[in-house]
């Protein structure tokens, strides 16, 4: 993974420069209060911070590790009651504040501290962004960083030198002083069994296109928790179903030949089986060398864009791209009735099953990887139909200034194939009274999420009826590690020495629905069936359908299991017990997961078991 991440950092960092002609006044719409930063607000907010002497925050570039850094800026949404005072009340416009997050790296004590910074677009002050219950962050949870990927390689450098012979010999490619033929590596998450352990489990690769498909048989448990990367070191290997102790271990059996070498065959120049390259042929025949349908726009464009401001039909929006997290709606109206306030992606998870260890340690919690962060640039007729609009946007993560992510987001209308409503009146003698039907469309607000291997494509989908649908698809490339036999109970082969390995994907959704005002009622509706006596035929019986309508006055009432999700689950990733959970909004309870989840799952930052289980009505 880090060749490739040090190859996404060299190809953004042009990318800085706002096409805004007055960056620093966001625009006056009122949908403007949920607009992201503007690359002057995060500039703005990074220069502030960096200039108070008592944070002493370093550059994130260069060494060393154990240093004070801030990783990320993004807006901070004002407080729901404070935004519709605004919106509704004709109350005081909500101050525009940022959130920042700031590793303290070079102290004796490291913690991790997050800022309230404004107001904007000119910061003055700062104060911290306190947690529920008062929670602090522990500073191995925090997400890694490209500095830290940079000392991991080097790491594995210096330790994968005595193994060169046998990786030569068995890969044709290796890792220490390699120059065309190199292996990279996938790092697996949580890092470790228990809080405050970093020890990532690291997949080796061949790198060549869809090196997520090439393991080479070798697995490498790195312990990278100290401040001081000279202190990091291997603690395991896993070669072709063994363990070893230590390189040397590994190095002196592949010596004496007492070790099974998993010799794998050398990759072709061109067509390989992991790449984009189009190769085969259809047996029918049928045209493939033209184009296929695309949409199209007779009249023009039948939806509004005014800066964050989306309009369509009877709908109205406001939206942002949070680095942290994706897609973010607000003050969702159909023909000027408020439906929700907020409809958000809030995480991506996926558990994964194998015989490697690096296999049967992934629990992937994508926000942990700066979800919103990895939406790049969109490709015009394939990723979105050509006469979609795009829309650059901004991000500060990992970076030392804002970087610019070109047509990162498109909205477009979509022909749905199917008539939103149609009928054939018959007269039932080979005629008709009338035929009626309405053309099927909707809007389509897109933007995708490269998390490593995965690329995953958000869509939210607003129909004129007063439907909208969000939805994901999962594309890319499989999370995959080196065939063994044993490793069949865990997946399929997908290639000679290549198991695609089971896995669930989980997504996470927060909908805050304030259907004609905020006080809403939760009722659960059942279908169960009845046996009746027949009224009008004594003697008969009739077996029916009918609706059990239960009102839910308690939080827990509300929130029913999802099948086979009862106890030993791990505690992080708790959305997975639950198809539908219903709680009350509080301002404290913004987000259903963190950015530290995934470093630290078995003590979360963010416990969304605990929004349910304090069962208030």
């Amino acid at each position: 993974m880090w060749l490739l991440r040090l190859t996404w950092a060299l190809a953004v960092l042009g990318f800085t420069a706002s096409s805004d002609p007055n960056p620093m006044v966001p625009p006056s719409d009122a949908a403007s209060i949920f607009a992201d930063l503007t690359p002057a607000e995060l500039q703005a907010v990074r220069a502030f911070l960096m200039s108070r002497p008592e944070l002493a925050l370093a550059p994130n570039q260069g060494e060393p590790l154990a240093k004070n850094t801030l990783f990320l800026v993004e807006l901070l949404p004002p407080k729901k009651r404070l935004a519709l005072r605004y919106l509704d009340l004709g109350g005081p416009r909500p101050r525009r504040q940022a959130r920042a997050v700031v590793f303290f790296g070079g102290q004796a004590e490291p913690n991790i501290t997050e800022f309230i910074v404004g107001p904007l677009p000119r910061p003055s002050s700062y104060r911290p962004l306190r947690f529920k219950g008062g929670r602090t962050v522990p500073f191995a949870s925090r997400p890694m960083t490209q500095l830290e990927y940079e000392l991991l390689h080097r790491t594995l450098t210096r330790a994968m030198e005595p193994l060169t012979p046998l990786l030569r010999n068995a890969t044709g490619f290796w890792y220490h002083n390699c120059s065309r033929r190199c292996l990279t590596f996938s790092d697996i998450a949580p890092r470790g069994l228990a809080p405050g352990e970093r020890r990532s489990w690291l997949v080796l690769q061949r790198f060549v296109e869809g090196f997520y498909l090439h393991p080479v048989g070798l697995e490498v448990l790195v312990d990278h928790h100290d401040p001081d990367p000279q202190r990091w070191a291997v603690q395991k290997l896993w070669y072709n179903g063994r363990y070893f102790s230590s390189p040397q271990e590994l190095a002196e059996s592949y010596e004496r030949g007492t070790l099974e070498v998993a010799h794998l065959p050398e990759p072709p120049s061109r067509q390989l089986f992991s790449s984009y390259e189009p190769r085969g042929h259809f047996s029918t025949g049928t045209p493939t060398a033209v184009h296929g349908a695309k949409v199209c726009e007779p009249q023009g464009r039948r939806y509004w864009l005014r800066g964050n401001r989306l309009e369509y039909g009877g709908w109205s929006l406001a939206f942002r791209l949070r680095s942290s997290a994706g897609l973010q709606l607000f003050d969702l109206r159909f023909n000027g009735e408020r439906v929700a306030y907020e409809v958000s992606v809030q995480e991506a998870i996926a558990f994964y099953g194998g015989h490697t260890p690096a296999a049967m340690q992934t629990k992937y919690m994508d926000a942990g990887w700066g979800m919103g962060s990895v939406a790049y640039e969109l490709a015009r007729g394939i990723d979105c139909p050509d006469t979609a609009t795009y829309l650059d946007v901004h991000h500060l993560y990992n970076t030392d200034g804002p970087v610019r992510f070109s047509s990162a987001v498109c909205i477009f209308e979509l022909p749905t194939g199917v008539p939103l409503r149609r009928h054939f009146d018959s007269n039932f003698q080979g005629g008709f009274h009338f035929y009626a039907g309405l053309e099927g469309q909707a809007l389509v607000l897109r933007t995708t999420s490269t998390v490593y291997n995965y690329d995953y494509i958000w869509d939210f989908l607003l129909y004129p009826n007063g439907v909208m649908e969000a939805k994901v698809h999962a594309t890319g490339y499989i999370h995959a590690t080196f065939y063994t036999p044993k490793g069949r109970r865990y997946g399929s082969r997908v290639h000679s020495h290549v198991l695609g390995n089971l896995h669930t994907h989980l997504v996470h959704y927060k909908v805050d629905l304030d259907i004609a005002g905020t006080g809403n009622s939760f009722e659960t509706m059942d279908l169960s069936f009845e046996n009746i006596s027949n009224p009008w035929s004594p003697g008969a019986r009739v077996v029916q359908p009918w609706l059990q309508r239960q009102p839910r006055r308690r939080v827990g009432d509300a929130s029913p299991h999802a099948p086979g999700s009862a106890g030993g689950l791990h505690p992080a990733p708790i959305p997975r017990r639950y198809h539908l959970a219903v709680t009350r909004h509080h301002e404290n309870e913004p987000t259903s997961s963190s950015i530290y989840a995934q470093n630290n799952p078995w003590e979360p930052l963010v416990s969304f078991e605990g929004f349910i289980r304090d069962n208030e009505t």
